[in-house]
């Protein structure tokens, strides 16, 4: 497949773009993402006029009221450039048709969660702030998945993410094909087993939603259904809704499989269930009995292989 573009802070490949003129090079973002993403670097002090090394800055601005971006020793306010670049930089990513966007943590133009703010004079510090270029993307791309590197270590977050990354480019590359009411259908019928995992009662809204499809213009068709996808697939799949997943697969083979057949699968779905083994487990099993009884329905279904098995996000128990 070709590379998905995803969004990137640059010191996160290495470019030698930070204050200090260092860099903060994520070899899991390097070494392993690159294999499947193609980078988009960002770096916002840089590009828009900064020098490296340069003064560190940070978040000023009392609960309440507009946040601003100052210098830590001169107290020079940098808001103004930086939020007039945001607005002209959002808009030239839009022709990438970026797929995700990786931020760095804690930094004050791209940390995404829980960036310092400091009340005026530096005396005290609460964090809950946003950097101004992190805040300007989602505003303008509340769709796109994105992320932290630091969170990006946290197995949860990581399958969570980049699973979405791969859900936005299958429906990128869906809307590319001039799609219409029929081949929308298909679409989430393959996604179905997928969304049920993430958010069933989601896929309830969007099967009443597809079923009225014809009643409704395509474009504002097409935006309510991806705007429900990638809403749904935000909410974690657990192991309670995956095993759910699990249990309605193997009704599909409930005619097919010997006694001792079923009696293995349940087990496996059980240990699965008890935290015993990972995801791939029952997985690898059900894959075995799809190809055996060609199960056609259960080939289509994304939900398998949502991502590259290499990944091995679906490995930990």
């Amino acid at each position: 497949m070709e590379p998905i573009p995803v969004g990137v802070s640059a010191c996160l490949l290495g470019q030698e773009v930070r204050y200090d003129g260092g860099h903060q090079r994520d070899r899991y973002i390097t070494d392993t993402l690159s294999q499947y993403f193609s980078f988009v670097p960002v770096c916002p002090e840089v590009e828009c006029g900064l020098p490296v090394p340069r003064e560190a800055m940070r978040l000023v601005g009392l609960d309440g009221e507009p946040v601003r971006l100052l210098t830590i020793r001169s107290g020079q306010d940098l808001t103004d450039t930086m939020q007039d670049w945001c607005q002209h930089r959002v808009e030239d990513l839009a022709a990438s048709d970026l797929c995700g966007f990786i931020f760095k943590k804690d930094s004050p133009s791209s940390g995404l969660h829980r960036v310092k703010r400091y009340h005026p004079g530096g005396q005290s510090s609460q964090r809950d702030g946003r950097g101004l270029f992190a805040a300007a993307f989602t505003e303008r791309f509340p769709l796109i998945p994105v992320e932290e590197d630091g969170r990006l270590n946290d197995a949860r977050l990581r399958e969570n993410f980049i699973e979405r990354v791969f859900a936005m480019k299958r429906w990128r590359d869906y809307l590319s094909e001039n799609p219409d009411y029929r081949s929308l259908i298909q679409f989430h019928t393959a996604q179905k087993l997928l969304i049920m995992a993430h958010h069933p009662e989601k896929y309830q809204v969007m099967g009443r939603l597809v079923a009225k499809g014809k009643e409704i213009p395509r474009e504002r068709l097409l935006e309510r259904y991806g705007h429900l996808y990638m809403e749904a697939l935000e909410s974690f799949a657990t192991v309670k809704k995956n095993t759910n997943v699990l249990q309605h697969i193997m009704g599909y083979f409930r005619e097919d499989l010997s006694s001792d057949e079923k009696a293995e699968l349940l087990e496996v779905i059980e240990e699965y269930h008890s935290h015993l083994v990972p995801l791939t487990v029952p997985l690898t099993l059900i894959k075995h009995y799809i190809r055996k009884f060609d199960v056609s329905y259960l080939k289509s279904q994304v939900y398998l292989s949502p991502h590259p098995a290499e990944l091995m996000l679906r490995n930990r128990v």
